[in-house]
């Protein structure tokens, strides 16, 4: 058999197993968990892998290229540069800004940027390592974003950039921050982690929903973690429409390397052994020239090859999410005395990664009584993340600046939570939940009389 030959039977071998190994199983109640995410694949992904594999090329090669020029092209830039992970995306995001290629913008040390302390950490660590100061704005409830009034409060002679995430796939109001950001020069980042395929109008005239979350800012990142909108594993990406922070992102992640030559390539810019750079000899080898401090950052070829599969599937993933949400809503609904349900931001159209939930103080129960009672019942539910970062025990003494007490993120700490969203969830499982709900508002109720 040929070579093409057996790379057709093992695939079809690898269908084989995956209808055996990953046959659909029925739904439990009380028995079969109702997660809050998970990966969703099927044997497209498998024979993908395998195909990666068999190559064997291992580091970025053919599908890695095929993934960052599908995934630029979805969202809209013009750059995606391919990651080991969303945390690795947003260090080479806010890393690239104190690059010495910015001239006189380069973000340098004690310089601030503005962030938000109800959220992930991976956000706000790559600011702390690059010795800057974050300057923490409170949130909106039941938004779950920036209070984007309170941003211009926030400003300083120092302030040089605003780095925030669309929490939970809602986007953050981009007509202000964006208009905020022009005003005053400032860099602006995109956490879109949780957020890939959410989309916002462009511009501030009502234009209809169009643009995607990660096209706005100057710099985007994204997470592909089993629990987001898809999933190579591990992985992320960096996304950017300039020409600039695209070479210095690569260089960054391609362990400060001044050569752009790919994997096993060599000499593809045509200068290998004709340059000069810093005090080395002339023609030093342009591939041991380092222009920054970096690091190796690089994703595979087979998660790139599951990417490749997956992103195939982003706009029905999506479909899910917006479908499961709006089951989440209308379910909800007859609890809004104990609840606040989230809301959309005006002008946005979130594939929420989530359904966040805050309880009402006068609820009469606690969000861990609650979220307790789900759990014994094989519900999982998650916290928003971090809280409110700046009472973790991480960030008990960092150098920061707060507009305010932050009410509103101690809120989120204290009474906050999500279920899922994602693809894999069904009407059977939410209903279920539901009706775990509804049995602990009965026995809550009862044990107050």
């Amino acid at each position: 058999m040929t070579e093409a030959e057996l790379r057709q039977k093992v695939a079809g071998l690898v269908a084989q197993f995956h209808k055996v190994r990953n046959a659909k199983q029925s739904f439990v109640p009380g028995t079969t968990p109702v997660r809050y995410a998970g990966r969703v694949f099927d044997e497209k992904e498998l024979q993908a892998a395998v195909e990666a594999s068999l190559d064997f090329w291992l580091t970025e090669g053919r599908f890695a290229e095929e993934f960052q020029s599908e995934l630029a092209a979805k969202v809209g830039v013009e750059y995606a540069l391919l990651t080991n992970s969303g945390s690795s995306a947003n260090l080479l995001a806010l890393t690239a800004l104190t690059s010495p290629l910015l001239g006189d913008r380069r973000l340098k040390p004690g310089d601030e940027v503005i962030t938000v302390a109800a959220g992930f950490p991976t956000t706000v660590n790559p600011i702390i390592l690059n010795n800057l100061i974050p300057v923490f704005v409170d949130v909106d409830i039941p938004t779950y974003n920036i209070q984007v009034n309170q941003i211009e409060k926030a400003l300083s002679p120092k302030t040089k950039a605003i780095f925030i995430a669309h929490t939970l796939g809602n986007p953050f109001n981009l007509d202000e921050v964006l208009g905020i950001a022009e005003k005053h020069g400032l860099f602006l980042i995109e956490d879109c982690c949780d957020a890939l395929g959410s989309t916002y109008r462009r511009g501030a005239g009502g234009e209809p929903f169009g643009s995607f979350v990660g096209s706005f800012g100057q710099i985007a990142t994204f997470s592909f973690y089993p629990a987001h909108h898809i999933t190579l594993g591990e992985g992320g990406a960096v996304l950017t429409s300039d020409e600039t922070l695209a070479r210095i992102i690569r260089s960054l992640k391609d362990w400060g390397r001044d050569c752009y030559c790919g994997p096993g390539e060599n000499n593809t810019c045509g200068r290998r052994f004709s340059g000069q750079y810093g005090n080395l000899p002339p023609g030093y080898d342009h591939k041991y020239v380092y222009s920054h401090i970096g690091y190796n950052l690089k994703a595979t070829d087979v998660q790139a090859a599951i990417g490749v599969e997956q992103l195939k599937k982003l706009d029905s993933f999506c479909a899910a999410r917006r479908r499961n949400f709006q089951l989440w809503k209308e379910s909800f609904g007859k609890y809004e005395k104990y609840f606040l349900l989230p809301k959309a931001t005006e002008g946005a159209d979130p594939a929420w990664f989530a359904f966040p939930v805050t309880v009402r103080a006068e609820a009469g129960f606690s969000r861990t009584e609650l979220t307790n009672h789900l759990n014994t019942h094989l519900i999982e539910t998650r916290n928003l993340f971090g809280g409110n970062l700046l009472r973790q025990p991480a960030y008990l003494n960092i150098a920061h600046r707060q507009i305010g007490e932050l009410p509103n993120t101690d809120c989120v700490m204290n009474d906050s939570f999500f279920l899922g969203t994602y693809p894999g969830l069904d009407k059977e499982q939410i209903d279920y939940t539901m009706d775990s709900i509804e049995q602990f508002i009965c026995n809550t109720a009862l044990k107050k009389k």
